[in-house]
């Protein structure tokens, strides 16, 4: 039995390692750009919203309210539109605090004459025992502590997201991806959320801090990435080993 688990977990690392083994001498390769949320919802037409009269109308004047026209809004707000998200985080938080705690506790209990008994039990006590001072307690402790965090975070960067989804409450869900290869390295941003149709600008952009349930992830793939981290095993130890 204990041979076949050590066979099972030799095979679970290797296929994870495989993942890594694919730039091995050469470039990562950029993930597929045609199988995702994007792509499927700029591929597939949504419902129209409006009756084919209409939209022949709009296309005949000039200055229509028709988003294709010259005046008309040309802000992301159906399935399969693009707009640019912007993401400046520049944040700072410091945390500290200090904590002190003292007590102190004293206990007597004597009795020294009650009918000749503490005189009587003073016989059979060890030496140097005496009943007439039972009970002599003092007790002292203290503690302090002290603790502190800093964090700072500064990020600026830009990208197009597209709307790949609109709620019955008019909020549209969008998501973006973007990677960028420097010789054997891939930067990875990811860019994920819902938003209001007011909250685009008439630059058709949005800022993060708009986004609800956004989810922004910055970081890479690649040689370097791959010397950053520990090793399987390592990991691994990290988690099983308590001490």
């Amino acid at each position: 039995m204990k041979p076949l688990l050590g066979l099972l977990c030799g095979a679970v690392v290797a296929v994870a390692g495989c993942g890594r083994l694919d730039h091995v001498g050469k470039r990562p390769e950029f993930t597929p750009s045609d199988t995702g949320r994007e792509h499927l919802a700029m591929a597939v037409p949504g419902i129209p919203r409006t009756l084919e009269r209409r939209r022949n109308i709009d296309q005949a004047s000039l200055w229509s309210g028709g988003r294709n026209s010259l005046l008309g809004d040309q802000r992301a707000g159906e399935r399969g539109d693009i707009l640019t998200v912007v993401v400046e985080i520049d944040e700072k938080a410091e945390i500290s605090n200090s904590s002190s705690r003292e007590r102190s506790a004293e206990e007597k209990l004597a009795l020294k004459e009650l009918l000749g008994i503490p005189q009587r039990i003073n016989n059979s006590l060890p030496e140097g025992a005496l009943a007439a001072e039972a009970i002599d307690i003092d007790t002292d402790s203290s503690h302090a502590g002290e603790g502190q965090v800093r964090r700072n975070e500064k990020l600026t960067l830009r990208i197009a997201a597209t709307v790949t989804d609109v709620l019955p409450n008019g909020v549209i869900r969008l998501q973006g991806s973007q990677e960028v290869r420097v010789n054997f390295e891939i930067r990875e941003l990811l860019v994920e959320g819902f938003v209001r149709p007011e909250d685009i600008t008439r630059q058709n952009e949005v800022t993060y801090d708009k986004i609800a349930s956004a989810r922004i992830s910055y970081g890479g793939r690649g040689q370097i990435s791959d010397v950053q981290q520990p090793r399987y095993g390592q990991q691994i130890a990290d988690i099983i080993l308590p001490f």
